[in-house]
């Protein structure tokens, strides 16, 4: 899916730039348009049909949120809840020139929720998606940064966007293009990098940190901002300070009683003395906390992204025909066999449970865990894995269907 979005190739895109700089793809340079992702009937049909609610859906007028009152409202008997999107409500601020903001897409519709889940692949970090919907000559937020990465698919229409360079180089989640105002304003008095229109097909990719500001023509706008929360090498320090202290007990200690906060050197030299330990339970025990720490952003990562949804009624019939179903590893769940010589067991371990099983089951269990994103050709049944026989290969694949571990093929 990346290749939808960048006209350069995987090794170029990642040295020149992925982090570094902004990248400006024209639909004669991509494989295809985006409109088998959204569309404007996609739109009328989110806002009229699918009962879409906050705060999956904002708006905003000149840079600035309505109040929820101005475009929510009940739907009626029996969905009375009032913060559902009113369309007639919707209809009539976006005439009066308001933008809507459909947000978390990669959860509500289905192209989307397919996209960003190969794109978690390709890309290995988080990935979310906001539509945004602009009425003609209108314009959006003042210039400013984004704390995550974003890639610009222009859907429908066509909006001109004016890219700065950084006044924060890859600023993290607290560094807030609001603190920076006076910053900012100095910057885009300067030549801007990137001052174009997109058209339908055209793709924008910006780091984080890279000020931008967009503004449609004179004709309705639809684009896609796919956001990168990407994991950072601060957010490495950060797990590694979090299992070293949660280890290493004189790094607990308190400071000496009677410590003057205001002393500027004492507390400077405290400092320094936990700073030089830390250092040296990093260093002696590199190999060791390195692999903890794997584990921690391996869970991290697993709480900020989704495998793919399980349907409970087909796979409820797939475990009643578990002896002869097709099935593959659910896409996106992260796991991992792992072998106990202590008991002779092996476990299939996820990010919030442990399953064990009998040692035998471990060839089946790999191989089942090959199959993540195969095609349905590749799909395992009860006689194909490997090591069990037909019954042991059907109780497994019954047992793992109900822990939601693999999925029915073709589903």
């Amino acid at each position: 899916m990346l290749s939808r979005c960048i006209s350069v190739d995987l090794g170029t895109f990642q040295r020149e730039y992925w982090g570094r700089g902004p990248l400006l793809s024209t639909s004669t340079t991509l494989p295809r348009d985006f409109g088998d992702l959204l569309s404007a009937s996609a739109v009328d049909e989110l806002l009229a049909e699918r009962g879409v609610r906050a705060p999956f859906i904002r708006m905003a007028r000149d840079g600035a949120l309505l109040s929820r009152d101005e475009f929510l409202g009940p739907a009626g008997v029996g969905a009375e809840i009032g913060d559902q999107v009113d369309s007639a409500k919707a209809l009539a601020q976006f005439a009066d020139g308001a933008s809507i903001v459909l947000q978390g897409l990669h959860r509500l519709w289905p192209p989307v929720i397919d996209f960003v889940r190969r794109l978690v692949d390709d890309l290995g970090h988080p990935v979310q998606a906001n539509a945004y919907i602009t009425p003609p000559g209108s314009q959006g937020f003042d210039s400013h940064h984004d704390v995550h990465d974003v890639f610009v698919l222009q859907v429908a229409g066509h909006k001109h966007w004016t890219v700065h360079e950084p006044v924060v180089t890859s600023p993290l989640p607290t560094d807030a293009w609001t603190g920076h105002r006076d910053a900012i304003a100095r910057r885009v008095t300067e030549a801007p990098v990137i001052d174009t229109d997109l058209a339908p097909g055209d793709a924008l990719y910006l780091p984080r940190g890279w000020l931008h500001s967009a503004r449609t023509t004179d004709e309705t706008a639809i684009h896609l901002t796919i956001g990168v929360p990407a994991l950072t090498r601060v957010d490495v320090v950060r797990a590694a300070v979090d299992r070293v202290a949660g280890a290493v007990t004189d790094l607990r200690t308190s400071l000496p009683v009677g410590i003057d906060p205001t002393d500027h050197d004492a507390v400077a030299a405290h400092a320094t003395k936990a700073l030089l330990a830390f250092a040296d339970e990093i260093r002696d025990r590199a190999d060791e906390w390195g692999s903890a720490v794997a584990d921690d952003l391996a869970g991290s990562f697993a709480s900020r992204t989704r495998p793919a949804a399980v349907r409970p009624l087909a796979t409820l019939d797939a475990i009643a025909a578990a002896g002869s179903v097709g099935v593959r590893w659910r896409h996106g769940l992260l796991g991992s066999v792992v072998d106990d010589p202590t008991t002779g067991r092996v476990r299939v371990q996820l990010p919030d449970r442990t399953i064990s099983f009998p040692g035998s089951c471990a060839p089946a269990l790999r191989h089942l865990r090959s199959t993540e994103g195969s095609g349905d050709t590749a799909a395992a049944t009860a006689t194909t894995l490997p090591g069990l026989d037909a019954a042991d290969g059907t109780v497994l694949i019954r047992r793992l269907l109900r822990e939601s571990v693999v999925v029915p093929a073709g589903v």
